[in-house]
């Protein structure tokens, strides 16, 4: 069975976040870059319920890890 590939934009509604591109690029680029010390799921721009979120995914969905590892790598990225 082929792995479901999760566009960034389910994950931005995952986390109640605004799903459109203009929302995902402004969240980034209010948010980046992200310190590398600091895990994503602990930035302190989460609410407990999506650094929760975050979390699980990476952990346990092999599916959904691929896009939660893309946003870390986007939130790292110099604006």
């Amino acid at each position: 069975m082929e792995p479901t590939v999760h566009p960034f934009s389910e994950l931005f509604a995952q986390l109640g976040l605004p799903n459109d591109a203009a929302g995902i690029r402004g969240f980034i680029a209010s948010h980046a870059p992200l310190p590398e010390d600091v895990r994503l799921e602990e930035a302190p721009f989460w609410s407990p319920a999506q650094a929760q979120l975050l979390r699980e995914e990476r952990i346990e969905d092999a599916d959904w890890a691929i896009v939660v590892d893309q946003l870390n790598l986007a939130l790292r990225a110099p604006t």
